[in-house]
């Protein structure tokens, strides 16, 4: 008989394992949204921002001021992979804000729009492109763009080589190059301002899109010439020297903020942007960011050393997102020597 009853009794054990595993799933499954919900609402107050490493002092100081008057209820993370490589991810909906040194191209435009991306072009400052030597460089007074190109070329690759090829009353001395990666919006406006296409370079030269690593090698070899924004040689004016560029009427001129506001130095300074997602806009952290940008960025520009916009430029940016204006008033192709009030023109009109 207790065969009999342990046999009767199965069918009830087997019902009480299943119930007893249908609810070990459902605390289970409860457990797991809750995380979901967590990581949510964590993520939620997170603003991401990549790109540009020219930009990048600017939006890194205004992400440090913006987390302190936030009491750090919201993060602000700031990446450096290139205005190129900063657009990969912003197209791919995995940022929500895109620092750029140059304006976004025509490819980059298709990608975003492929995606679904929509987004606001805001100029938040100015560059001086910046060439520097060593300090112990005790030949080059200036440069002309013609001198620069003929280092810089394709053609030059593998050929100029040495200082007095590029210029006979330079010492027989090797030319050692250190510039921007080709994810850069700096390569893209240097190759264009220098070669007259972007993107148009020698290949033989130590590239990198950390300017920190270009600052580092010219500071180390006496015959080494590089390229970066502003920011980069003004952080090290004991350990660098800026070569002042002979402009289109003739004048050698330096890089600074004086000459760039006066339309002096020329073809080498540049409108530098941020790049903001409508969908991303929309969320209360991201609006808060930008607006705090827009209010604070011209003397943070400042503070790191870029030439601020005019402030009705900045009122401007607010307008644009206020009433929605969406795109570029680029057209996606690269442009050389717009100055600031060409720039507020433009951006007027968008």
């Amino acid at each position: 008989s207790r065969h009999i009853d342990a046999i009767n009794f199965a069918p009830q054990l087997q019902t009480r394992r299943e119930d007893m595993k249908h609810l070990k799933l459902t605390i289970l499954a409860l457990a797991l949204g809750q995380l979901a919900v967590g990581g949510v609402q964590a993520q939620s107050n997170v603003v991401k921002i990549d790109g540009s490493s020219t930009v990048y002092p600017i939006t890194e100081a205004v992400a440090e001021e913006f987390q302190k008057a936030e009491k750090n209820a919201i993060k602000v993370t700031v990446g450096i992979s290139g205005t190129g490589g900063g657009f990969k991810k912003f197209c791919r909906g995995e940022t929500d804000i895109s620092n750029a040194s140059r304006p976004i191209l025509k490819k980059e435009m298709d990608d975003c729009a492929a995606a679904g991306i929509k987004y606001f072009e805001l100029p938040v400052a100015f560059d001086a492109l910046t060439v520097v030597i060593n300090p112990k460089n005790a030949f080059i007074k200036q440069m002309t763009v013609a001198e620069l190109k003929k280092m810089w070329e394709p053609g030059a690759q593998g050929k100029v080589t040495r200082w007095n090829q590029v210029n006979p009353a330079w010492p027989d001395a090797p030319v050692k190059l250190f510039g921007a990666g080709s994810d850069s919006g700096t390569f893209d406006y240097f190759t264009e301002a220098v070669v007259g296409k972007a993107k148009s370079s020698r290949g033989d030269y130590t590239a990198s899109e950390d300017d920190n690593v270009l600052v580092q090698g010219v500071t180390q070899d006496v015959n080494a010439i590089g390229y970066f924004g502003y920011a980069y040689y003004a952080e090290n004016t004991a350990r660098l020297k800026a070569v002042p560029v002979v402009n289109p009427k003739g004048k050698a001129v330096a890089p600074s903020m004086e000459n760039v506001i006066n339309g002096s130095y020329e073809p080498l300074s540049r409108p530098i942007f941020i790049y903001v997602s409508e969908k991303a806009y929309a969320r209360a952290e991201v609006k808060k960011f930008i607006e705090y940008f827009m209010k604070h960025g011209a003397q943070l520009s400042k503070e790191v050393k870029y030439v601020p916009l005019p402030e009705k430029a900045y009122i401007g940016n607010m307008d644009h997102l206020k009433k929605g204006k969406l795109g570029t008033v680029f057209g996606g192709t690269a442009e050389v020597g717009i100055t600031i009030e060409e720039l507020m023109k433009r951006e007027a009109k968008l």
